[in-house]
């Protein structure tokens, strides 16, 4: 009964991480798109600035430099939220206790390249 708890809270342990992955991933996909809808914007931009450059030339820079900037910052906190959760499996160690975000406590069973397997107390 005790194999199939730990059995079962390992498997429990094993689908958030996967679930994390995938909302990482799924994080990175809507990071990519909208790096994509800010470039057609700022190739847009770069056309309206073509042909209002005697009207209004800073203004437009100024739109321009906002929508890269904005893309950047969204690109860096996705490239934080990738090395933190990197940094997270590469600092624990088998038998290390762990505590989760959620203040779950558990001890590190297995490490992987992929994956960590965790014994959840609690």
């Amino acid at each position: 009964d005790n194999l199939l708890s730990l059995s079962d809270l390992l498997d429990n342990r094993k689908q958030r991480i996967l679930n994390t992955i995938r909302n990482s991933e799924e994080l990175r996909g809507g990071a990519i798109e909208q790096l994509e809808k800010a470039k057609a914007r700022l190739r847009k931009v770069e056309m309206e600035a073509d042909q209002f450059r005697v009207n209004g030339y800073s203004e437009i820079e100024r739109e321009k430099l906002n929508l890269v900037n904005s893309t950047y910052k969204t690109l860096e906190q996705l490239e934080n939220y990738k090395n933190e959760t990197i940094q997270f499996e590469q600092q624990i160690m088998a038998g290390e206790l762990v505590e989760f975000e959620e203040g779950t406590i558990g001890i590190a069973l297995n490490l992987e390249s992929k994956q960590c397997w965790c014994c959840i107390n609690g």
